[in-house]
C-alpha cells in the first residue's frame, strides 16, 4: 500500500507521500463489472470476535476527512467477516513459513478457507487465500485498510482482485483476498531468476490489455474512481497470466458536480506519479493514464521507471526513454531483448506511440483509459494477425516438400 510519496530506490520502487524522500483466453472487450452501494456511501461495521463489540467506520472513499468515524453501515455485501482467531486458525499462527511477502502496509501470509463457506481451514486443505495483516506502526494503515474495504468490496471486474473478507478485533487489522499465482508483473519483469519465467510479448499485451480494463472500469463506474497507484507491483497475476489490479489504499473517488479534479495530499510512488499530481496536488481521471503509459514503457523495455544503479541519465526511465519511442531505429535498441522476435515492429511502434500519448505533460492530451483499451486490441488483432500468415506459409512450404519427395509411380 501506498505511504506518503517516496523515491523509489533501484530494486524497490516505494510508495510516496507529501514528496517525502523517505484460463489464458483473454477476457470479452467489454469493461463491464458491478459496482454495490448500500445507499450511504462506503462504511462498512465489523463484528469483534463473538460480537462483543462493534467498530464503525466510515470511507475515507467519500472524499471527506480521512480519519472521521461517522455513522454505521452494513458490511458491503459479499464480504467476510472474521475474528483474528479464524485468521490465526487459516495462517499457523502467522507463521514464518507462511509469509509470502512484505509491504507498506505490513505482511501478507498465505492462508486457507473452506472454498464454500470462506471458514478458515488447516493448511493445505480448502483454498489458498493470501491475508494481509497491518503493521501496527504503520501511519497510515487504518486509512488504507479501510479504503481497500470501501472500495473491493464494492466492486466486481475480472480485472480487480478479489477480496473475500476482513477482519477488527482491535488493533488487528486484517484483509483476505484470492491467491494469485503467478505474483506481480514486477517479478516476472524485473527479477533475473530461473525460477521466474521471463513473459513473452504475447503476455505483456495479454496483461496490458487487461490491466486497461480494470482501470477504465474504475474511470468509468458511477463514481468516477481514481486508483492513484498503478505500478507493476500492483498488478497481480493468476495462474493463466491473466491480470487483476490489487491494492486500493490510495483510490479515491474522482471529482463531482461538474469539477474537473479533486485535491488531497499527494500520495503514490515516484517515477508512476503524474507531473501534474505531483506538482499542485490535483489529481485527475487522467492521472492514472500517466501511470498506466510508465508501466506500458517499462514491459516494453523490461526495466524500472527508477533504477539509481543505471547510469545518470538513464536512472529515469522516462525522461530517458521517450525520444527513442517514436523512430523505428532508435525504438528498436531500447527494447527488451528478451522479447525479440515475438512482434512485428508495425506493432511495437503502435505500442510506442500509445506509451508516448500516456506520457503526455499536458494531461488533456492524454487518452482515455477506454480509448487505451482500443489500441492495445488493435495491436493484438496485429499480432493474431501476424501468426496467421506464418502458420500457413509454413504449411505451404511443407506441402510443397512432401510434393518434391513423394515417390513417384511408373
Amino acid at each position: 500500500m501506498g505511504n506518503c510519496l517516496k523515491s523509489s530506490q533501484t530494486a524497490n520502487t516505494g510508495p510516496i507521500s507529501n514528496l517525502s524522500t523517505t484460463t489464458s483466453t483473454r477476457p470479452s472487450t467489454t469493461t463491464t463489472g458491478t459496482f454495490h452501494s448500500n445507499g450511504g456511501g462506503f462504511s462498512v461495521t465489523s463484528s469483534s470476535a463473538g460480537g462483543h463489540s462493534q467498530n464503525q467506520f466510515s470511507a475515507a472513499a467519500t472524499g471527506g476527512t480521512e480519519s472521521s468515524l461517522n455513522g454505521e453501515l452494513l458490511p458491503p455485501p459479499g464480504l467476510k467477516v472474521y475474528s483474528f482467531s479464524d485468521m490465526k486458525t487459516a495462517t499457523k499462527s502467522f507463521k514464518s513459513d507462511s509469509v509470502l511477502g512484505e509491504g507498506g502496509f505490513g505482511t501478507v501470509y498465505k492462508g486457507w478457507v473452506d472454498e464454500k463457506t470462506l471458514a478458515p481451514s488447516k493448511a493445505g486443505t480448502g483454498m489458498m487465500v493470501a491475508i494481509k495483516k497491518l503493521n501496527h506502526e504503520s501511519v497510515q494503515g487504518f486509512q488504507e485498510w479501510q479504503s481497500e474495504v470501501n472500495f473491493l468490496g464494492t466492486l466486481s471486474h475480472p480485472n480487480l482482485v478479489k477480496l473475500l473478507g476482513y477482519c477488527w478485533e482491535d488493533q488487528d487489522l486484517l484483509l483476505v483476498y484470492e491467491f494469485m499465482q503467478k505474483g506481480s508483473l514486477e517479478n516476472h519483469l524485473f527479477r533475473r531468476s530461473s525460477a521466474v519465467e521471463p513473459l513473452s510479448w504475447d503476455k505483456r499485451l495479454k496483461i496490458a490489455i487487461g490491466a486497461a480494463r480494470g482501470l477504465s472500469f474504475l474511470h468509468n463506474s458511477e463514481k468516477k474512481i481514481i486508483y492513484r497507484d498503478f505500478k507493476a507491483s500492483n498488478i497481480l497475476l493468476d495462474g493463466d497470466y491473466n491480470p487483476k489490479i490489487s491494492d486500493f489504499g490510495l483510490a479515491k473517488l474522482g471529482p463531482a458536480g461538474g469539477e474537473s479534479h479533486v485535491t488531497t495530499r499527494v500520495m503514490g510512488t515516484y517515477g508512476y506519479a503524474a507531473p501534474e499530481y505531483v506538482a499542485t496536488g490535483h489529481l485527475y481521471v487522467k492521472s492514472d493514464v500517466y501511470g498506466f503509459g510508465v508501466v506500458l514503457l517499462e514491459m516494453l523495455t523490461g526495466l524500472r521507471a527508477l533504477d539509481t544503479k543505471r547510469p545518470g541519465r538513464q536512472q529515469n526511465l522516462i525522461n530517458w526513454g521517450k525520444p527513442f519511442l517514436s523512430q523505428k531505429r532508435k525504438l528498436k535498441t531500447i527494447m527488451d531483448a528478451r522479447i525479440e522476435g515475438q512482434y512485428s515492429t508495425k506493432a511495437a511502434l503502435k505500442a510506442a506511440e500509445l506509451t508516448l500519448k500516456c506520457l503526455e505533460t499536458d494531461m488533456k492530451r492524454r487518452p482515455s483509459m477506454k480509448e487505451v483499451v482500443e489500441v492495445l486490441e488493435q495491436i493484438d488483432s496485429m499480432t493474431e494477425k501476424r501468426k496467421e500468415p506464418r502458420s500457413r506459409s509454413a504449411h505451404s512450404t511443407m506441402d510443397r516438400y512432401r510434393f518434391q519427395h513423394q515417390p513417384k509411380s511408373f
